[in-house]
């Protein structure tokens, strides 16, 4: 699926799928959505930035941290890639993938407290799951469990201030 999808994205969604993931890379894009949700969305903004920023933090931990770690999953071939992306792609694990995690638990912990900001972050969030299938970075199955990292780190940061006050009262 990988050497497939690859082959038939058209150039313009490459070129577009390209783009996406860049403004991505290292957090930018989820970081400058967040400064724009605090400053223009009042304090409905600044929550649903925290929220994203902290689930981003949470699933870049459990990825990059703990997954990458633990499965040392090499990278798609570069001969299933048919464009020169193939040579940039990082030499670290390829299970789970940290870039989607990064962009799914940012929205889906800015969803529930701006529903707006979580539909049009989805957006972005889709495209840079499939660039990592596309440019050869990732299979499909390190997108998914990137996916649910994501959603899980999403889920802790919503829960947490649910959570921590039963736990301190168990001890």
């Amino acid at each position: 699926m990988t050497q497939g999808l690859a082959a038939r994205v058209p150039p313009a969604l490459h070129k577009v799928l390209s783009a996406v993931e860049e403004t991505a890379e290292s957090g930018k894009l989820w970081f400058g959505a967040a400064a724009v949700m605090a400053w223009s969305g009042g304090l409905r903004g600044r929550k649903a930035a925290t929220a994203g920023l902290a689930a981003l933090a949470v699933a870049q931990l459990v990825c990059n941290g703990v997954g990458k770690q633990l499965t040392g999953r090499p990278r798609p071939p570069k001969d299933w890639v048919p464009h020169d992306e193939a040579d940039e792609r990082p030499d670290s694990s390829s299970f789970p993938s940290g870039h989607t995690a990064a962009a799914v638990a940012f929205t889906a912990a800015v969803a529930p407290s701006w529903p707006s900001a979580g539909v049009l972050c989805a957006v972005p969030a889709a495209l840079v799951a499939v660039e990592r299938v596309q440019s050869g970075a990732h299979y499909p199955s390190d997108v998914v469990s990137g996916a649910a990292v994501g959603l899980l780190g999403a889920w802790l940061v919503r829960a947490a201030p649910g959570l921590l006050p039963r736990y301190l009262r168990w001890r």
